[in-house]
């Protein structure tokens, strides 16, 4: 018996230990149902905080287009509804007569070639003069390739308010007021630190082992620049040239000062000829009118864009 009863007392521990990792799985349970709980909190968080954040950009991106609604809804409108005290969004009777008589009272057509030469030209030289200016400063880090960064960044702290005296002298002096030339020049000057910046970092994009690998090959550094580093240079040029071309097309205060002439004068000047002398808007033409202005600066933006994307997709290189 005393067998019996040893062995049975000695099976009882055992029995008791056999309960207890079930008693710990028990005990576990709370920490793990915590961490569970942990979790889905937080990304339940994470969910309503990304929808905070879409619905903030909704609002914004409708905050920014409420002034071109707008600006499309009063071009359309007739004088009867512009002078409503109760506007509307959309006209009750469209008509297109403000797009006429802002093409009668005011040359359009002219003030906007002289935009678009003063754009185009003053983008095309920016470009020329910045693409290799930002190869070399991307390339070979030396003092004065320190030097033009910093003068790129410092150039961009000056208001336009600042340099004009100056610069109205500077074109005096060189017989260039009230000319296309001069205010081409004054362009180019004025987009040439962002295009510099902007390709800078474009080459930067572009790995140094391309090159290293085409002069392996035999390759000269000019045929180096134009078979390999051009190429995947091209969107991010393009892309720097539309936004030298953008900033020129709406620039306003430049050609104010410069530019007397009325044949000469760009299209954001003659759009202020819509004001009457007392400050009164003949608002219906002056609506169509800055509508038309504006059309090429957004299908300009759409552009930019997808070349944006491109530029930065052109850098990316698998190892």
């Amino acid at each position: 018996m005393n067998g019996s009863e040893s062995s049975q007392t000695g099976h009882a521990p055992t029995a008791r230990r056999r309960t207890d990792p079930t008693r710990t799985r028990r005990r576990g349970a709370a920490p793990t149902t915590r961490r569970t709980t942990t979790r889905r909190t937080a990304t339940r968080a994470g969910q309503y905080t990304a929808l905070l954040a879409y619905l903030a950009f909704l609002a914004y991106l409708a905050f920014l287009a409420f002034p071109f609604l707008w600006l499309l809804s009063t071009a359309f409108k007739p004088p009867r509804e512009l002078g409503s005290l109760h506007p509307t969004w959309i006209p009750e009777a469209p008509t297109l007569e403000n797009f006429r008589q802002a093409f009668a009272e005011q040359s359009l057509w002219a003030a906007a070639g002289n935009s678009l030469l003063a754009a185009a030209v003053s983008a095309l030289l920016a470009i020329a003069l910045a693409t290799p200016m930002a190869y070399v400063l991307a390339r070979f880090r030396t003092r004065l390739a320190r030097a033009a960064t910093g003068w790129v960044v410092l150039s961009q702290a000056f208001p336009l308010v600042l340099v004009i005296i100056p610069l109205f002298l500077i074109l005096k002096g060189l017989h260039l007021v009230d000319s296309r030339t001069g205010l081409i020049l004054v362009y180019v000057v004025w987009s040439l630190p962002f295009a510099l910046w902007m390709l800078t970092g474009y080459v930067r994009a572009v790995p140094v082992e391309l090159e290293e690998a085409a002069a392996v090959d035999g390759a000269g550094r000019l045929r180096t620049l134009l078979s390999v580093t051009a190429p995947l240079l091209a969107p991010g040029i393009v892309a720097t040239a539309l936004f030298a071309f953008l900033t020129a097309w709406n620039e306003f205060f430049f050609a104010l000062v410069l530019l007397k002439s009325p044949g000469k004068q760009t299209l954001p000047v003659v759009l202020t000829h819509f004001l009457g002398t007392e400050g009164v808007a003949d608002l219906g033409p002056l609506a169509a009118a800055a509508l038309l202005a504006t059309l090429p600066s957004l299908l300009l933006f759409a552009v930019i864009q997808r070349r944006i994307t491109d530029g930065m997709l052109a850098g990316a290189v698998k190892n």
